[in-house]
């Protein structure tokens, strides 16, 4: 009992703290002490759950759980959605599901038939589709839809154009991808392109280069604390390729 009480007081004492240093209300001190244990709760699941990480990860895994158990559901969704409407933004919500669960032919058709009327020359479809593209393995195309995009939009998300054609680069030419990855770690933000380059570094027998940036990745990750679940993949990535 002892023990039981002095870890309750000890939780009282540390989100009492939190309402304190992160300026929220004052009465929740009092709720926190009038209920032992309860209050705490109720404080952590109303102020500090919500957009944590811990809140993130679980809407994660609840969806990935959904996905194993019924797959096509939400893909199922979106269908529905465009026979009932078929309008642009119902037209592309159903291309990234299809793009999601890997139809990538699919996706590629329906960014394709994106492309038309006052949207023909949209530079976020026109780059969606070189993604599709890309992962069917149609190189030429998504070599000519990137030359479009850098010709006629050369503002539009230009680091991230770049991305998608050092990718294209390491199917076609590997040590300009190499060169390109290089020039874009500097300045590009997220670790996409460091993970990448250290990858392509490892496949073309840069073993110690490749160690280090995986490496860096990962000190990089601690020392600002990561949360963001998209860059975790990433650090994820790093560290398994350390393990290998």
């Amino acid at each position: 009992m002892p023990i039981l009480l002095i870890l309750t007081v000890a939780i009282q004492a540390f989100f009492i703290f939190h309402v304190f240093r992160t300026g929220r209300p004052y009465w929740w001190a009092y709720i926190i002490l009038a209920a032992p244990g309860i209050g705490s709760l109720v404080y952590y699941f109303v102020e500090i759950f919500p957009n944590s990480r811990q809140e993130h990860q679980a809407k994660k895994a609840a969806r990935d759980i959904a996905r194993a158990l019924k797959p096509d559901a939400e893909l199922q969704r979106r269908t529905q959605e465009l026979e009932i409407c078929g309008s642009m933004d119902n037209k592309m919500a159903l291309a990234e599901e299809c793009e999601a669960v890997g139809m990538y032919d699919e996706s590629a058709r329906l960014y394709r038939s994106c492309l038309a009327g006052a949207y023909a020359n949209d530079p976020q479809i026109i780059f969606r589709l070189a993604v599709a593209e890309l992962m069917r393995e149609e190189l030429a195309e998504t070599a000519a839809l990137l030359q479009r995009l850098e010709k006629e939009h050369p503002k539009y998300k230009p680091l991230e154009v770049k991305l998608l054609r050092a990718r294209l680069l390491e199917k076609t030419d590997a040590p300009a991808a190499l060169t390109l990855y290089e020039a874009l770690a500097p300045i590009y933000t997220g670790l996409e392109v460091k993970c990448r380059y250290a990858a392509l570094l490892r496949e073309l027998g840069q073993e110690t280069q490749a160690r280090n940036l995986f490496e860096e990745i990962v000190q990089h990750a601690k020392r600002y604390n990561i949360q963001h679940e998209g860059e975790r993949e990433w650090v994820r990535y790093a560290k398994a390729e350390l393990r290998a």
